[in-house]
């Protein structure tokens, strides 16, 4: 293992716990955007702000070749109540650093940092755009970041991504070609029945009931329809409907999302969907619409950055430390936008086995602070690598 010897390593950690402590929900990063461009400016990189409303690009250059490279950190935070107990928990209540992008922040930050303090001493040739972005969550800010010129402004070559991921252990990566993340849809079901008593259901045309099939038919979509060695999800998260004990409401209404890594799979899946709520409707004399809200891309990663990235990986963490068989996911993520413009790789770095075990989005789950050398040394060497 190979890790860079980086001095300031206490002074990331505290900006780790800062933004943690201070978390902003997509687009409203003014504060963490104010941190990381003043940090920026103060390891002597040009700063530019204001794609995306609260993005930050900051730029490096050395020598003369025009090659370069963009490194991407998400900045944004969930809606969700912190449950942890240390000192540098939540401030915003209902706010939390529930996916590490405070971690991934102040890693690209230590990296900028480096290479700024050791520019003469690096042997790279090119440019390093530091990326931090916003909105990751839901809200698509990768897309925004690039609509209000990312990649006009600042050209780039390839464009690379990190996640930490609990459940990989601290010094070891997972990196994988093709697609590592899933493409997202959600989805909307309106169910229009008639509304009657309770205690006489035989004069209404029951919603609930009708709702009630509809998830569970909902389950053979994928078992049923797609190809055994393809992959897709189908998940209902949101069932709305009656206020009363004693009504069978008009309405309800059903939400969720469809996961799968291909455009093909996505259209049999909705056709499905849409298959099932046509023969429900009819079965049971109601009225069903469903609309589709096609969210983030698959995350693709290109053959030959993938194999650059793997070989840092490597020469970083040591024989044995980086993992293929971790990915595919079926989360989603939306630097699956600037892969779709600009050949690259996305990587998950261990994270060790969280708080309690716990996953991201979990309101015990906190960044672990090991790890921060591990992202700031890959970074470093993986520009170096490409440059």
């Amino acid at each position: 293992m190979t890790t860079l010897n980086i001095p300031f390593l206490a002074e990331l950690a505290t900006i780790r716990r800062d933004i943690h402590a201070y978390p902003e929900l997509a687009f409203h990063e003014t504060r963490t955007a104010e941190l990381v461009a003043r940090e920026l400016t103060s390891y002597g990189l040009q700063v530019h702000r204001g794609l995306a409303r609260t993005g930050v690009v900051g730029i490096l250059r050395r020598g003369n070749s025009p090659r370069a490279i963009g490194l991407r950190a998400d900045m944004d935070a969930l809606p969700l109540l912190e449950k942890n107990d240390c000192p540098h928990r939540s401030r915003h209540e209902g706010h939390m650093h529930a996916c590490g992008h405070d971690g991934h922040t102040a890693m690209l930050l230590g990296a900028a940092r480096y290479m700024a303090e050791h520019r003469e001493d690096l042997d790279f040739n090119g440019t390093v755009y530091f990326i931090f972005q916003p909105a990751e969550e839901s809200e698509g800010g990768a897309a925004v970041m690039i609509a209000d010129g990312l990649f006009a402004e600042f050209p780039m070559d390839a464009v690379f991504g990190l996640h930490n991921w609990p459940g990989i252990p601290v010094g070891e990566m997972a990196v994988m070609p093709g697609s590592v993340m899933a493409g997202t849809c959600a989805f909307e079901i309106i169910v229009r029945g008639h509304g009657c008593h309770a205690a006489m259901p035989h004069e209404g045309v029951d919603t609930l009931v009708v709702s009630s099939q509809l998830v569970l038919a909902l389950q053979t979509v994928v078992a049923r329809n797609v190809h055994p060695c393809e992959s897709a999800v189908v998940s209902v998260t949101q069932i709305h409907a009656g206020e009363a004990w004693n009504i069978i409401p008009d309405d309800a209404v059903l939400r969720g999302t469809i996961r799968s890594f291909n455009a093909a799979t996505q259209d049999l899946v909705e056709h499905a969907v849409e298959r099932l709520c046509s023969g429900i409707a009819s079965a049971f004399g109601a009225q069903i619409s469903v609309r589709f809200d096609h969210c983030y891309p698959p995350t693709v990663n290109s053959v030959a950055e993938t194999e650059v990235c793997r070989r840092v990986a490597s020469e970083l963490l040591g024989p044995g430390k980086v993992r293929d068989n971790e990915l595919p996911s079926m989360g989603a993520e939306d630097f699956a936008y600037m892969l779709r413009e600009r050949p690259g790789c996305y990587v998950w770095l261990g994270n060790g086995p969280g708080t309690g075990g716990c996953t991201l989005h979990n309101p015990h789950y906190d960044f672990n602070d090991e790890i921060l050398p591990f992202g700031v040394s890959y970074w470093v060497k993986l520009a170096q690598t490409v440059l």
